[in-house]
């Protein structure tokens, strides 16, 4: 399934395409996300966790940067993963690439996913996987706003910080890491979501 999303960012590009190739500050603003593993500069390893009522789901996996265009600003991440208490398996593509903002100072970042789930995970998101997606984009919109205001506020004065140490996660301007997403939550909020676009159209309807 492509799933397209996308959201603006009160900064310049550079400073947005230097916050989202760090994986390390990155990991912290996907809900459910862990990063467990930096195998080298292009390759880590992580685990996923979602609730779906009574029903837990972890997947454990791997993220590849296939591609990364400077210039463009421009980078595709190949990710894979199996459940570690289950036989189902998720799979995606995810591109994203930089825009000028709808406003002056402002970034827009565009995402493109392709995303293939298999198993259990499938069944509990059928339908509503982009309604959910479009909720995770905008957490992790958010958070990404907050993490690089961080930056920016503690950066004049230092604050006692070193690039070292917010490398390592031990810096205070670091974003919080994400909750443990809440799947019936979300599966739920994306259900009301296609419901009351459906009494719209039938109400719109001649």
């Amino acid at each position: 399934m492509l799933i397209e999303n996308g959201f603006s960012v009160l900064a310049d590009e550079q400073r947005v395409w230097d916050y989202v190739l760090d994986i390390e500050k990155v990991a912290p603003c996907l809900p459910g996300a862990e990063l467990t593993e930096v195998v080298d500069d292009h390759t880590w390893k992580g685990r996923v966790n979602v609730r779906f009522g009574p029903v837990a789901v972890a997947f454990a996996g791997t993220v590849t940067m296939t591609e990364r265009d400077d210039a463009a600003r421009r980078v595709t991440l190949a990710a894979k993963g199996t459940e570690q208490r289950g036989k189902g398996t998720a799979t995606a593509t995810v591109t994203s690439w930089l825009e000028p903002g709808p406003r002056q100072a402002e970034t827009t970042l565009r995402i493109a996913a392709d995303v293939t789930l298999t198993g259990a995970v499938a069944q509990l998101t059928r339908g509503l996987l982009p309604e959910v997606a479009r909720q995770l984009t905008g957490q992790f919109a958010d958070c990404l706003q907050a993490g690089i205001r961080a930056e920016e506020e503690t950066a004049p004065s230092g604050a006692g910080v070193t690039a070292a140490g917010l490398a390592s996660g031990r810096g205070p301007d670091r974003p919080a890491a994400a909750r443990r997403v809440n799947g019936i939550g979300l599966a739920l909020s994306a259900l009301w979501a296609r419901l009351v676009g459906l009494v719209r159209r039938l109400l719109c309807r001649p």
